[in-house]
């Protein structure tokens, strides 16, 4: 399996994608400029936290006209699976490969700490690994972190079983809505959230937790190229 890190001026978080991939699961990984014009050789594509171009008029604004965004748009398009960490969820949802949007914190303050997460779905490539309902720590380190959703969209998220992680309850760090902090699209090849799962692959850091986000990916594509996981 081959995964992409997309790397945008500003990009902070793009060696933490890269050195989980290398050591978490061992496979090929490579640094992908935001200029790319091709993302064809790559099963998944990783857009990781930062501040792409400095997070000017909002995040992930300027982001999601780069010329590479046409090609994460493809892969999403072709069935491949894309993940969007923190700036890189903000990225997906302004250029509506997910839905929703995020905004400021509700406190104003930048938010950098662990916190207590409830997988909602483990119907996704990317949470496969999981059990329902399991409770798992993952850190958080955002500023605009609220994500919101009218009442209509937010309908359809639970009727398609959209929403993959809800912040603990009573542990929401942002405001967002109904304690979202990550959602897919409704084939659930695509998934944003805002903690930083890449942060959270070994004890040292913390938490091991985020580690089995990455061996679902791997889980999931073994499976569907007719060999799954030895684990």
């Amino acid at each position: 399996m081959k995964f992409a890190v997309i790397v945008f001026p500003g990009s902070n978080c793009d060696i933490d994608c890269y050195k989980a991939v290398e050591d978490t699961i061992g496979q090929k990984v490579d640094y992908v400029w935001h200029t790319a014009t091709d993302l064809s050789d790559y099963d998944c594509i990783l857009v990781p936290g930062g501040f792409s171009y400095g997070d000017y008029l909002r995040c992930g604004a300027i982001a999601r006209f780069a010329p590479v965004m046409n090609e994460v748009r493809k892969a999403a398009d072709a069935g491949k699976y894309v993940l969007g960490i923190c700036n890189g969820f903000q990225i997906l949802t302004e250029a509506g490969l997910l839905p929703g949007a995020l905004l400021r914190n509700n406190g104003m303050k930048f938010r950098c700490h662990a916190t207590e997460l409830e997988v909602v779905s483990n119907n996704t490539a990317f949470t496969n690994q999981y059990a329902l309902g399991e409770s798992i720590n993952i850190p958080i380190a955002h500023g605009e972190g609220n994500y919101y959703c009218d009442d209509a969209t937010l309908a359809e998220l639970k009727a398609n079983n959209q929403i993959v992680f809800r912040y603990a309850a009573g542990a929401n760090p942002n405001g967002s809505v109904e304690d979202i902090a990550g959602v897919s699209n409704k084939q659930g090849n695509v998934v944003g959230m805002m903690p930083h799962p890449e942060r959270a692959v070994d004890q040292l850091l913390g938490s091991e937790d985020g580690k089995r986000m990455f061996t679902s990916i791997l889980n999931a594509w073994r499976e569907q190229h007719g060999a799954a996981i030895n684990s």
